[in-house]
């Protein structure tokens, strides 16, 4: 992706879809994938990183074969007139040799930037996580750590998660858990980490046309409501548009300072104010 069509983006920038037909749990068939376009587009997404699962085991999604089905995908929804651009990435799960599988092209990075999508397992907090993802940074790499604020274990690893955040991992928090769609719990989680500070990036995280759409404005709205324009555009646009152009981290926008321990009478009032075994109160 060149600076000329960087310089066009006027829209949102979702780097976290399951968008690419038959490969994985996202869209079944071509007929999915195409309706999953048009409703991103009309939701203002211009660009949708295409991130299968590369899980081995159960999803063994290889680079080569992926870069193939992107261009398959992006020729059918320029035959039908949607005007979305993909772009390469992959949902890349905990597994050895991260980085000299990313550096083989086994695995895929976002638009083969420094920058990729991290995964770790949902029911169960990996004991060595940090040396995992602090390896792959000694390699070069950039890890987006996706939607931990839905990880069953986040409740009583949290203070891992935070850690990860100021040693300078991205967190990805999905936006159906701003608005809701994943319950109480990933919605209290994702609040929670935008108003620390510990959040880098909006994505949809989508997989179909039901529950999971490409749906990223209303979480947009959300955070400019929260922490203002600027910051909300930061999620959606210009940070996606610093890991599509590979700039290095300190090249990025910066996230606002830390906000204080809420009020209950304030944003997570709702949420807060009615804790239960679920849910821990602040």
């Amino acid at each position: 992706m060149g600076h000329d069509f960087v310089s066009r983006v006027g829209g949102l920038i979702d780097l976290h879809c399951h968008i690419l037909p038959g490969i994985d749990d996202g869209a079944p068939d071509l007929e999915t994938a195409l309706e999953m376009a048009r409703i991103a587009v009309a939701d203002g997404i211009v660009v949708t990183a295409c991130t299968p699962h590369m899980m081995p085991g159960v999803y063994d999604n290889q680079g080569p074969d992926v870069r193939l089905r992107i261009s398959a995908l992006q020729a059918a929804l320029d035959e039908h007139g949607i005007s979305l651009r993909l772009v390469t990435g992959a949902d890349v799960h905990l597994q050895e040799s991260l980085g000299a599988r990313l550096n083989d092209g086994r695995l895929l990075s976002l638009n083969d930037s420094r920058y990729f999508l991290f995964e770790p397992p949902h029911y169960a907090a990996p004991p060595r996580l940090p040396e995992a993802v602090f390896d792959v940074m000694s390699a070069g790499y950039h890890p987006v750590l996706t939607h931990p604020e839905r990880l069953s274990w986040i409740e009583t690893h949290y203070e891992v998660i935070k850690t990860l955040a100021e040693r300078g991992v991205w967190m990805q928090v999905t936006a159906g858990s701003l608005t809701g769609r994943f319950g109480r719990r990933p919605q209290y989680w994702a609040e929670r980490m935008v108003a620390e500070g510990h959040v880098h990036i909006l994505a949809t995280d989508a997989h179909n046309l039901r529950g999971r759409t490409p749906i990223l404005s209303e979480a947009r709205d959300i955070i400019a409501q929260r922490l203002g324009e600027d910051e909300a555009e930061n999620m959606v646009l210009n940070r996606p548009l610093c890991i599509l152009e590979n700039l290095h981290p300190a090249e990025t926008p910066p996230r606002p300072a830390i906000a204080a321990k809420p009020a209950r009478n304030g944003w997570f009032a709702n949420l807060f104010g009615r804790p239960n075994a679920h849910v821990p109160a602040p």
